[in-house]
């Protein structure tokens, strides 16, 4: 975290750090480390914070339904943390903190979905992703959504920057299912260090550590143990048609990665190298702030029967994949 304290501004004001907590292992040790860092500040005489640090929980409940421990490991994670600031908010709250989400939906979607404003936002939503179909395609725009969600809150609020605790376990599936899904072009900044095209910048602290490190972290730290939402066991019986790619590589990343926790790590480690190629004339999806490719242009990837004079040439290829009905 040192990186952050040296990015303190000239005025001695310090840099707003938010941290996307989601109960589950890496994020909520990676909550556990930075209150450790905090404390050791505090504790230095004449000592000043060199981030002010923010944390931002999504109910999950409000994603998945069967997230039936986290009021509990909610209130373990305040009653552990109480200097810090969490704070809770469910996931159709995208439209509260992302202005123009109903615009963006309203061409996304296109003739195969109609929003109606007169219903909650909560209903609103819930509308909008059951119009979705597939497991892949699903999961692709729960991801995008939160993220834009995560990054609406951190401008709401003044944060520069946003940690994220993904293990290399993660961002090793996140980038396998990310090229999978034709999302190439966004692995420039959702898995490495570096600017988003929100204009907040990137980080994951925890890019170094596998999933099997930070259990072990896990396994001494008894006070994490009422606060960590454990991942369900895997199944072997089920059918691979019925999981999305994010979840075949979560698997693939899960049974491989002890085996060639190298290979693994060298993925990471590559996808952190990538620069990105965008120009300020380039157009990004307004949805996932990807790279469009269009039939004039050879930025991105372009979608198939896509024309220039079609509302789908303002999406990228990732997105049109995943819209209502979507024959790409």
């Amino acid at each position: 975290m040192a990186d952050y304290r040296q990015m303190k501004k000239p005025n001695i004001q310090q840099i707003k750090l938010l941290l996307p907590l989601s109960l589950g292992v890496s994020s909520s040790i990676l909550l556990h480390i930075l209150n450790a860092d905090i404390q050791r500040q505090l504790a230095k005489p004449y000592g000043g914070l060199g981030y002010d640090l923010h944390i931002l929980v999504v109910d999950p409940s409000t994603i998945l339904p069967s997230s039936t421990k986290y009021d509990q490991a909610y209130e373990a994670a305040t009653k552990a943390f109480p200097d810090l600031k969490l704070t809770r908010l469910p996931f159709h709250s995208v439209f509260e903190y992302v202005p123009d989400m109903k615009e963006i939906i309203q061409e996304y979607t296109g003739p195969h979905f109609s929003d109606d404003e007169s219903r909650s936002n909560q209903d609103r939503l819930a509308a909008f992703r059951a119009a979705v179909s597939t497991a892949t395609s699903k999961a692709d725009l729960d991801s995008v959504l939160l993220t834009r969600l995560v990054v609406g809150y951190a401008k709401n609020t003044g944060c520069e920057v946003v940690i994220w605790g993904d293990s290399d376990s993660r961002l090793a599936a996140k980038t396998l299912a990310g090229v999978a899904k034709g999302r190439g072009a966004s692995l420039t900044w959702s898995v490495s260090d570096g600017m988003s095209p929100w204009g907040v910048r990137f980080g994951f602290p925890l890019r170094d550590l596998s999933k099997p490190e930070l259990e072990q972290y896990k396994s001494v730290c008894e006070e994490l143990s009422d606060i960590i939402i454990s991942d369900e066991p895997l199944s072997d019986n089920v059918l691979t048609k019925n999981l999305s790619i994010d979840e075949l590589m979560m698997r693939y990343v899960h049974t491989q990665g002890e085996k060639y926790r190298g290979v693994m790590a060298n993925v990471t480690r590559t996808a952190n190298k990538l620069e990105s190629t965008a120009g300020s004339d380039d157009h990004l999806c307004p949805l996932c702030g990807g790279l469009v490719g269009n039939v004039k242009g050879n930025s991105g990837v372009t979608v198939a029967n896509q024309s220039s004079d079609n509302h789908s040439s303002k999406f990228c290829y990732g997105c049109m994949r995943s819209r209502p009905e979507a024959t790409c």
